[in-house]
């Protein structure tokens, strides 16, 4: 299960309250406020804990997300982009995040670069239906899977740094 820290970090982030999700139009606006308000006070925690590590943004309705996450190991950092779409049934089902350019790179992903949450975050987010959003599929998704996968993958030479222009990336 989580560490003590993350158990800290999760209980910090706004549960949401609204049961909406895209088709619903009267309650969407409100949902996707709430959505929001997690995801900056969670981006906000971050940054004052010296943990910074992604940003998104969506299209006009909110259905469409797209941004870059990073992970510092060995004290290089090694960035992605990372996109997901909002489920018709959302909030019953939790939103797939992809990191396309490591697909087929790991076990732990699926077509298309859709990163494995089904054994650990899937059921997490079913008993939490609808008070977890997308600050918590970030914090209890993608963070942990990144935390795994990619120092495993730069054990094994599978993701490098790139270099763009005069940094690397």
């Amino acid at each position: 299960m989580a560490d003590e820290a993350t158990r800290k970090a999760v209980s910090q982030i706004p549960l949401l309250k609204t049961n909406a999700g895209p088709r619903d139009r009267t309650l969407w606006p409100q949902r996707l406020k709430e959505e929001y308000q997690a995801l900056i006070h969670f981006v906000e925690q971050n940054k004052a804990a010296d943990n910074d590590w992604f940003r998104l943004e969506s299209n006009p309705d909110g259905t469409r997300w797209t941004g870059t996450c990073w992970f510092i190991h060995e004290l290089l950092r090694y960035e992605f982009q990372i996109e997901f779409d909002i489920p018709v049934t959302y909030p019953d089902t939790a939103p797939e995040v992809a990191v396309p350019e490591l697909d087929g790179k790991t076990a732990k992903m699926y077509r298309g670069g859709k990163i494995c949450l089904t054994d650990h975050f899937a059921p997490l987010w079913a008993r939490n239906v609808p008070r977890f959003g997308l600050a918590h599929l970030m914090a209890l998704g993608l963070g942990p899977w990144l935390a795994v996968e990619i120092p495993d993958l730069i054990s094994k030479g599978i993701v490098q740094r790139e270099k763009r222009g005069n940094t690397y990336l």
